[in-house]
């Protein structure tokens, strides 16, 4: 890393703070496309922005900026297998994973907290990441549940104090 930081400890210092587990969805032609992000984040309200963080070298994030949209999916607590599905990319993880087109077509899991469509607003470098930045054209959610979090190099739950 630059400027003497230690990437070991960079990673055990950041992974103090809890971060939501998202799958962010698109489409290549046909097919539907996935990726497990921790980075997503509210932007604006005024424009209605969102944003996240793909790798530089993901082989998935190029096939979804090509569509010109995306979904963000908010995990919840009881979705792990299904972030892991995702994530470790073991057979197909689309089989047995239910979805609807969003109205830009990108895959909406409605087992999910909340479902943000977007379309591509602007795409900034950032490092060895990109900051992607989707201007919100739907939005829907469930009124029950809690998101999936990721802390410390495990998933955990979130309880909201009664």
């Amino acid at each position: 890393m630059e400027d003497g930081i230690d990437g070991d400890l960079y990673r055990k210092v950041l992974g103090r703070y809890p971060t939501g587990v998202t799958l962010v969805t698109g489409m290549d032609g046909d097919e539907p496309l996935a990726m497990v992000i921790g980075s997503f984040v509210s932007v604006s309200m005024d424009p209605p922005l969102v944003g996240f963080l793909p790798g530089r070298n993901s082989n998935t994030w190029p096939l979804i900026r090509a569509s010109g949209s995306f979904c963000i999916n908010v995990l919840s607590d009881a979705q792990e297998d299904l972030s892991n599905a995702f994530f470790r990319r073991d057979g197909d993880p689309w089989e047995g994973t239910g979805w609807v087109p969003a109205a830009s077509g990108s895959p909406v899991i409605p087992s999910c907290l909340a479902s943000i469509d977007c379309s591509i607003h602007e795409v900034v470098e950032a490092g060895d990441h990109l900051f992607v930045m989707g201007l919100i054209t739907g939005l829907s959610h469930v009124d029950e549940g809690s998101p999936l979090v990721f802390l410390g190099g495990r998933y955990g739950q979130y309880r909201a104090m009664a």
